[in-house]
């Protein structure tokens, strides 16, 4: 099975992907993740204003499969969180690299060791 993995971000080993844009980064889930979680029924993600730390959990996305844990690529400070995903948790399956995305992060500068998209193609081959 192919699954897409976008060359304009960067992505976790534990299959998150993080994407700079302005300064702030949003992070969401990998196709990959999504695929193998099943359907996503329940997402549970930090407010607006808390702290996170790069390579700590940051929130929870639970399937009809599995409960995962998910993990922040970088420090810094929740500036948005994507309250669609808590009415329509379908949207990590159905766009997560777009209206399934998870929360934007204002960094710190502490990052964890992301992997550029050849490299994690690589990983889930």
């Amino acid at each position: 099975m192919s699954f897409d993995v976008p060359t304009d971000r960067q992505y976790l080993e534990s299959h998150e992907w993080a994407l700079e844009t302005d300064g702030v980064v949003r992070v969401g889930i990998t196709d990959f993740a999504q695929d193998e979680l099943g359907d996503v029924v329940f997402v549970e993600l930090p407010d607006v204003g808390e702290a996170v730390t790069a390579g700590d959990a940051f929130g929870v996305v639970e399937s009809i499969k599995a409960v995962s844990d998910l993990y922040a690529p970088v420090s810094g400070e929740v500036v948005g969180v994507n309250d669609a995903v808590f009415d329509a948790p379908e949207l990590v399956n159905d766009d997560p690299f777009g209206e399934g995305w998870m929360l934007e992060i204002d960094p710190s500068g502490d990052e964890t060791d992301l992997l550029e998209a050849v490299e994690y193609e690589d990983q889930i081959a």
